[in-house]
């Protein structure tokens, strides 16, 4: 017996500095678990706050100091909705710690979002598919507030749900997107929708070696062997939750957003695996807008050790374009007596039509701001969007 006891203890997989699992199901986590009071963010003005919505799950809100403005009439001020997904492989971090607390104070003021970060169960305490289903219960939390009222007077008075994203990083990228999977199967309450989603640096596997995989590839082994210990019944790096481009996944079109952000770094191992799932979904007859943005000379979720760096803002801005822009159908302003068409998103589709500003190099609406083009298809200033909107 005592032998046995010694073999329950064995250390059957370990990441040297970050995590440690043993045979008898015990696991040691070496940072990341360790939370930080929510509170008013000295540098940004943003606010934080903690909720519980479940016995299982709970949520920091993050409230921009722009949804404390005046809004149109003297309401309100309405601002875009961020819900955001940690990564750790599914088996490390709280939402509440250090890390997250100062990046997504960041975030939210970047994007003058509200973000709704999720702390959800972890493995392997809790293995897969718990975390799928506690992302799922704060997507529905939070949609719960579309109609203007609920338990969290955040996001009943600021929220606005035309403007309601997903995002995340690594395995949180995963998360959020089999989060906008469900919602092509589920409706969310009183019909609100996802606009669109941002996974940064995806945590996504399958057969095959692909050329990332050199930059680490003791962590491209790691994360293989990672992902059985988090989910002991999967079939392996085929398995859909892992392989969203795996044969008898579900078929990418069924995505439910109209616009995908997919953020990679190069130095990544997991870097070709999320640049083909872009590629895959802008194949699979989706009916919506994806951009791929890499970055050179960084590794995984490098915006998490400086998120102040040029790369993680390039990053960050690449997060609030998506966010801010408002889903309208068509605007249109005058210039100089003639109307001008403002293109914009609409949900599911890219606008096709292009603005007129009849030479300029400047937006005549924004004061002078440089005009942006976006993947060669469209040309839009921010400022202008967001003063149509």
């Amino acid at each position: 017996m005592a032998d046995s006891g010694a073999s329950d203890d064995e250390v059957v997989f370990e990441i040297e500095h970050c995590i440690r699992f043993f045979k008898n199901g015990r696991v040691e986590r070496f940072f990341g678990s360790d939370p930080v009071p929510a509170s008013t963010d000295a540098a940004t003005g943003v606010a934080s706050k903690d909720r519980a919505i479940s016995p299982n799950v709970s949520v920091r809100l993050y409230l921009p100091p722009a949804a404390k403005e005046a809004g149109d009439n003297g309401g309100k001020k309405k601002v875009p909705v961020l819900v955001y997904f940690h990564g750790g492989g599914f088996c490390l971090h709280t939402a509440f710690n250090f890390v997250f607390h100062g990046y997504l104070s960041s975030l939210a003021a970047r994007t003058g979002a509200i973000v709704v970060s999720v702390d959800y169960r972890l493995a392997p305490e809790h293995p897969i598919p718990a975390a799928y289903e506690d992302a799922w219960q704060a997507v529905v939390w939070v949609a719960s507030h579309a109609s203007g009222s609920g338990e969290e007077s955040w996001l009943a008075d600021h929220a606005d749900f035309s403007r309601l994203c997903l995002a995340g990083e690594s395995s949180g990228a995963n998360i959020a997107h089999h989060m906008a999977m469900r919602a092509g199967t589920e409706e969310l309450p009183h019909g609100a929708r996802i606009r669109g989603i941002a996974l940064i640096h995806p945590y996504f596997l399958g057969a095959g070696k692909v050329p990332s995989e050199d930059n680490d590839p003791v962590m491209a082994k790691n994360v293989v062997t990672m992902w059985s210990m988090v989910c002991p019944g999967t079939t392996g790096v085929d398995d859909p939750r892992i392989n969203p481009l795996a044969a008898g996944a579900p078929a990418l079109d069924a995505l439910a957003c109209g616009h995908v952000l997919v953020c990679v770094a190069d130095k990544d191992v997991v870097c070709d695996r999320g640049i083909a799932y872009g590629e895959g979904l802008r194949a699979s007859g989706w009916a919506g807008e994806v951009e791929i943005l890499e970055v050179a000379g960084q590794g995984h979720c490098f915006h998490l050790v400086d998120f102040a760096c040029a790369d993680a803002v390039t990053q960050d801005d690449a997060i609030a374009r998506l966010v801010l822009v408002r889903p309208l159908e068509k605007e249109t302003k005058t210039l100089l007596g003639e109307v001008h068409c403002i293109p914009v998103f609409s949900v599911g589709e890219m606008s096709s039509s292009f603005g007129t500003f009849s030479g300029l190099d400047s937006c005549p609406f924004c004061s002078g701001e440089s005009l942006k083009k976006v993947r060669s298809r469209l040309i839009y200033c921010q400022i202008t969007w967001l003063s149509l909107s």
